[in-house]
């Protein structure tokens, strides 16, 4: 992937630090948060009661002690009873158990989340970049997610619509690695939209224009990305999400070799795709190299993966990269007799009965990996794959399945859910004070992810570990990335920890309430 990216960089390298953007910065835990179960006196600058109930940082609820109550004049503010977080989980969840429909669990969730967001809007902000996000009230930020909304998955040109995908990965980096809330920053960059039932919506809240394009529309980006490195530092992770594909590989091109930038639907895609191929050798046999993979799908996801197999079949192999290449197939091709079927096309029920009993008929346990979402555009179900295949099967996919059983066995499709790399990713790169991400961090996610696979779950069919484990997956992750930040000399946080796996999970944020004296 970096050969690629360094050809349209005009040879420039990840590790060439490049002098064009050096500019310094770091990130200071404000809140505590890294050290939330400790005793803490209240926050300074709370001077007044009825701060600490109304900033949801600090407020508890009823789990305020008569002693806390006291001490901060909380009497009569509050119901008198006094019930644990504990016991507040068991409420909530009990509450969200009542609701039959999933979009009625997820308004009820949304009530919880605390997460503001920032929106630069081309026509308003260009030229005052700087300043719009010296309005964002938190100065540490360690994470900022951003889309300009062109590629929504599953629903196309949402304009400044978007914005519900930078916040919901960003509550994944919190929940899933541990990445403190108040260093997260979703942004929405407004640039106008192609989508002709927006711009005719009278109450839509986006530029009514359409999209900028070329030259107006990378100033305004590189406006961005400098001010977003002069106001925060050059330790902050910027992950791009859900451009659309004529933008999303010139973005990293540009920036990979000056900022901390990430793409996940390219690189995370392609990490947690790897490792599921990875794991699936304990049931496959060999190695990379000996086995052929055809896609199905060429867009920035499978090109993405493609480019990332190839790469660690050199490393493995010490083949020469262009030689590993020829063994991945972007197009349909009947000669090749390929191992591994992967679908990257967002068109469903391409993987037909006639397709996949093709595979079956070559290899006694034909991999099969339908990665399109939502479900409704799944190249082919879980139980199809089984069925198709006589159980013989290795199905993961993008979108969840149940289990299936077949022939008196259970099955358990695996998917491969991108939350399995970037937050474990991203955390490494933050507890390493890393300042460019390479290839080879890649690569070490996917061996990590790879290797929580046990012989119990090959024995079921999985190739991925149950999502139930993810923080300490997410710490082995982050703890594996860190290392090769040490290795290759892009980390800045020293002396390098002994434990580096104790170190991220020490280092993980946790939402436990803290003791106010």
């Amino acid at each position: 992937m970096e050969s690629v990216l360094k050809a349209q960089r005009g040879g420039e390298s990840v590790l060439d630090l490049s002098p064009r953007w050096t500019v310094g910065g770091g990130v200071e835990d404000v809140y505590g948060e890294d050290r939330a179960t400790e005793d803490q006196l209240v926050t300074p600058w709370t001077v007044s009661v009825a701060s600490l109930l109304r900033d949801p940082h600090h407020n508890k609820g009823l789990a305020f002690n008569e002693k806390e109550r006291d001490a901060h004049y909380l009497r009569g503010l509050l119901p008198p009873a006094i019930i644990s977080q504990e016991l507040q989980e068991k409420k909530l969840m009990h509450s969200l158990r009542q609701y039959d429909l999933p979009l009625h669990k997820y308004m009820a969730m949304m009530e919880l989340e605390i997460y503001d967001f920032l929106g630069l809007q081309e026509r308003n902000e260009r030229g005052i970049i700087l300043e719009v996000l010296r309005n964002w009230p938190q100065r540490t930020i360690q994470v900022i997610v951003v889309t300009d909304g062109e590629r929504i998955l599953g629903l196309g040109d949402l304009g400044c619509q978007g914005m519900g995908i930078p916040v919901g990965k960003l509550a994944l980096y919190t929940a899933l690695g541990g990445v403190r809330p108040s260093g997260c920053l979703p942004i929405t960059i407004d640039v106008g939209t192609n989508n002709e039932q927006l711009l005719n919506d009278e109450f839509y809240i986006g530029l009514k224009q359409k999209r900028a394009t070329g030259k107006e529309y990378y100033d305004f980006l590189h406006e961005f990305m400098t001010a977003v490195k002069q106001n925060y530092g050059e330790k902050v992770l910027i992950q791009f999400e859900d451009f659309a594909n004529h933008n999303a590989f010139e973005l990293l091109a540009r920036y990979g070799t000056t900022h901390l930038v990430f793409n996940d639907d390219i690189q995370g895609t392609a990490s947690v795709v790897l490792a599921g191929l990875v794991a699936s050798l304990k049931l496959l046999g060999g190695t990379l190299a000996d086995h052929r993979f055809l896609f199905f799908g060429a867009g920035e996801a499978g090109t993405g993966v493609a480019e990332l197999i190839a790469i660690e079949m050199s490393k493995q192999s010490k083949i020469p990269l262009e030689e590993t290449r020829k063994k991945i197939w972007l197009v349909d091709s009947k000669a090749i007799k390929p191992t591994a079927l992967i679908g990257t096309s967002g068109v469903g029920k391409t993987f037909t009965k006639e397709v996949v009993e093709a595979i079956a008929s070559f290899n006694q346990k034909p991999l099969i990996m339908a990665l399109s979402n939502p479900t409704s555009q799944s190249e082919c179900t879980a139980e199809e794959a089984y069925t198709w295949t006589e159980g013989r099967a290795i199905f993961a996919s993008g979108s969840p399945f149940d289990p299936v059983e077949f022939n008196r066995k259970r099955f358990v499709p695996g998917q491969a859910n991108n939350a399995y790399i970037f937050p474990g990713l991203g955390f490494g790169l933050v507890i390493s004070g890393a300042i460019r991400v390479h290839d080879d961090m890649l690569l070490a996610a996917s061996e990590a992810l790879a290797g929580q696979v046990t012989d119990e779950h090959c024995d079921k069919g999985m190739i991925y570990p149950p999502l139930s484990n993810i923080r300490k997956i997410s710490a082995h992750i982050a703890a594996n990335v860190a290392a090769k930040a040490y290795e290759l000399g892009l980390a800045t946080r020293l002396p390098r920890p002994a434990d580096l796996v104790k170190y991220a999970e020490s280092c993980m944020y946790t939402p436990s309430y803290r003791s106010y004296r």
